[in-house]
């Protein structure tokens, strides 16, 4: 008898909190493979490691890395209010002090805002060896969000009506008023390849920002546009192929070797 070993084995699925420096506690989700490298997922505004899209996201990566979802304060089942950036950096050092040490390489795909939260991160701290940044805005400041421009099927319909965007969807505001650093200022600093994915119909973050990180970025680099494409986490529900093609290819080409 021949035994089919051609599949995939389903990693461990871990859950629990992290606590940062200012004492929020931050929900994670944790698909332990036992593989040697590991993506983090840091989602965007309004979105949280239980989005169906995000979880799908996942899914596609955990046959080929372990990965790591959370939720930013404010969002999901973490503590605490959003703070707009301000604050959010704190929640990315306890996600990235809890995989210290256990992998020889580290990737990260962060979008929109939790893009901003790590490059400004990632300028200080060196344990990522790659990322993804999707619809990053280059300055909290300047930000779009041209209200007439938005899919009224695509992204209102489907967030408010539909039970898969629904789920994992909300968050409890802070002030925002806090003072932000701003991730034009801080992208230069960061030694590692930054791959950056903007959508050309982002009404969000116009693709300008992404446009202005890479042409400050000095590390290895690489700027993708997708015709048509909407904003951050829609990109992987309407051009799916395409952006995980990307991401793949990407975290191939720079997580490989041995660690640093």
């Amino acid at each position: 008898m021949k035994i089919n070993l051609n599949y995939v084995l389903m990693p461990l699925i871990l859950s629990g909190t992290l606590l940062t420096s200012d004492h929020q506690k931050i929900a994670y989700r944790y698909y332990n493979g036992g593989h040697d490298k590991v993506i983090i997922i840091a989602h965007g505004f309004y979105n949280s490691k239980d989005a169906v899209i995000l979880k799908k996201l996942a899914e596609t990566l955990y046959d080929e890395y372990d990965v790591f979802m959370f939720d930013f304060r404010g969002h999901g089942k973490s503590s605490g209010l959003y703070t707009w950036t301000s604050k959010e950096g704190r929640d990315l050092e306890a996600v990235l002090d809890y995989i210290d040490g256990k992998y020889k390489k580290v990737g990260m795909l962060a979008f929109s805002f939790g893009g901003s939260v790590a490059i400004n991160t990632l300028a200080h701290d060196k344990l990522v060896d790659s990322l993804i940044c999707v619809s990053t805005a280059s300055d909290p400041h300047k930000t779009d969000y041209q209200l007439w421009k938005l899919d009224l099927k695509g992204d209102l319909a489907y967030t408010l009506f539909t039970l898969e965007g629904l789920k994992g969807k909300g968050f409890r505001p802070g002030p925002f008023w806090l003072k932000k650093e701003k991730p034009i200022d801080n992208v230069d600093k960061i030694q590692i390849p930054i791959l950056y994915i903007h959508g050309e119909k982002d009404w969000v973050i116009k693709p300008w920002h992404s446009q202005a990180l890479y042409d400050k970025t000095k590390s290895k680099k690489r700027l993708v546009f997708i015709k048509n494409g909407p904003h951050a986490e829609y990109l992987t529900r309407d051009y799916f192929e395409q952006f995980i093609s990307e991401v793949k290819t990407w975290f191939k080409e720079t997580l490989s070797g041995e660690a640093k």
